[in-house]
């Protein structure tokens, strides 16, 4: 889970990125302004920005160049536009922007460019003293045991049985209401909260999906990464 400021005059624009990004298990704070951006960044020391170019005070570029300037530049930038031209990213990038993403902003190049942000920034965990020799080896030799030798319950997620019954003396919409929830949870709790693969996963569109998912009655907060995601 990551801290992630978003910086744009649109209200339709936050909102619709702090969705988004809230069910990814991200924390999101909201800046309409490049003052607020400035106090916030003060404040959380965010792991990313999301930074739109034209904004009514200061616009991004400017504010980008000023945290640059004054050494405040420690988190990963992500600058976003509807009227950006290739000059416009080039620059961007010239003063610390780590990608450009255009508006309207597909979904998945969003939720991309967020991840390859974070991961370019998380650091390499350090050895764990006291594992197994095979554990912190790489030579065949010492290999790790095959997951087919872990007993099954042990990769189940979230305590969730891979096999479970259903009560088919019920109306068919109830039953399949039934198995359609604990389907959606089983994956939910599989693939840590992450909407997107579950998506993947179960091969539906992402908005379908939250709709299937509030429409069934899954609780989507238990999943988040916040808790023990």
């Amino acid at each position: 889970m990551a801290t992630i400021l978003v910086v744009d005059d649109e209200l339709g624009i936050r909102a619709l990125l702090s969705e988004i990004l809230s069910d990814e298990g991200h924390t999101i704070e909201l800046a309409e302004n490049a003052a607020q951006a400035r106090a916030c960044r003060d404040r959380l020391r965010p792991d990313l920005v999301l930074l739109d170019i034209w904004m009514p005070d200061v616009d991004g570029i400017t504010l980008l160049k000023e945290w640059g300037g004054a050494g405040l530049l420690t988190m990963p930038v992500i600058m976003m536009s509807g009227h950006g031209t290739i000059d416009t990213a080039v620059e961007a990038t010239k003063f610390g922007a780590i990608a450009f993403l255009e508006k309207p902003i597909p979904l998945q190049k969003l939720l991309r460019a967020v991840e390859q942000a974070l991961v370019k920034t998380t650091p390499r965990p350090a050895p764990v003293v006291g594992l197994p020799s095979y554990a912190r080896s790489e030579s065949p030799l010492h290999a790790a045991p095959s997951l087919s030798a872990v007993p099954q319950a042990a990769l189940t997620p979230a305590g969730l049985a891979s096999e479970q019954s259903f009560e088919l003396d019920r109306p068919l919409r109830e039953a399949r209401d039934a198995f359609e929830k604990s389907y959606f949870e089983f994956h939910l709790a599989k693939e840590n909260g992450s909407m997107t693969r579950v998506a993947e996963k179960t091969g539906l569109e992402r908005t379908h999906l939250y709709r299937k998912l509030k429409q069934l009655g899954v609780d989507l907060s238990r999943n988040k990464r916040g808790n023990g995601i």
